[in-house]
């Protein structure tokens, strides 16, 4: 079968420094990732953006090229065509109540906060007027972290690696346990009837990987960290010049 659709992350993926679509990892210019989504629209393959970033953030961004269908705060939820999913499980929104707010509530910010104080922080100023996830920066042990919400009562909720920041910091993201991306991207083919193999995800961190069970093939562009599978394949070149080389491929095969 022919490809259909394209699940690619957004920061460290498509977009290079800043946060451009017209800038590689180094801040030069590049058109390739324009160029990609060019060669995509022309043999009539939906791209669906797949993001940490808040609901409004991806809805913009997708706009801009032109999709219908997005993922939004990893996988907390996903809109197809004006419609929106939710997959927060306890947490879905109730009486203009936010998720974010009864995760804040559950006391697991402040739980995880004092006990990696010093290694872990809000990512300010991108943490502010979330839907669903509480965002955080640093280092710390994820299987640690999440051991540590079970432990205290709160396993329906997990923290997340969804990419690298600046120096060794990285970007964590707590959420419910039911949503990911992976969750999303299967709610959403099964919605628009793809199949496996009609489908492939690029991305660059520990959550986007979770999705290559899904697809027929998945690609980690160069500048991720170490990860593999049977349908993994790294790209030569990083961010927005791997998912060119990634579409590329994919296309011509």
């Amino acid at each position: 079968m022919g490809l259909r659709c394209v699940y690619t992350d957004l920061d460290g993926t498509l977009l290079g420094a800043g946060g451009s679509l017209f800038r590689d990892g180094e801040g030069a210019f590049t058109l390739l990732p324009a160029r990609a989504l060019e060669a995509c629209h022309r043999a009539g393959v939906e791209v669906v953006l797949k993001s940490g970033r808040r609901k409004a953030q991806v809805m913009e961004d997708a706009r801009l090229i032109g999709q219908s269908a997005y993922i939004y705060e990893v996988g907390s939820g996903l809109v197809i065509d004006g419609e929106e999913h939710f997959l927060t499980g306890p947490y879905t929104p109730y009486d203009d109540r936010r998720p974010h707010e009864l995760i804040e509530e559950s006391g697991a910010p402040a739980l995880l906060l004092g006990t990696y104080a010093g290694d872990l922080e809000h990512h300010a100023p991108w943490h502010l007027d979330r839907h669903v996830s509480h965002l955080f920066r640093g280092r710390v042990d994820l299987d640690a972290a999440n051991a540590l919400l079970e432990r205290e009562g709160l396993g329906d909720l997990r923290l997340v690696d969804n990419g690298a920041l600046s120096g060794d910091r990285r970007a964590y993201h707590l959420i419910p346990a039911t949503a990911s991306k992976a969750a999303a991207v299967v709610l959403h083919m099964r919605a628009r009837r793809y199949a496996p193999d009609e489908c492939l995800a690029v991305g660059d961190s520990l959550e986007d990987l979770g999705v290559a069970p899904l697809v027929g093939r998945f690609y980690l562009v160069a500048n991720a960290p170490e990860g593999s599978g049977p349908n993994v394949v790294r790209t030569e070149s990083g961010y927005g010049d791997g998912f060119y080389e990634a579409v590329v491929q994919a296309l011509l095969a």
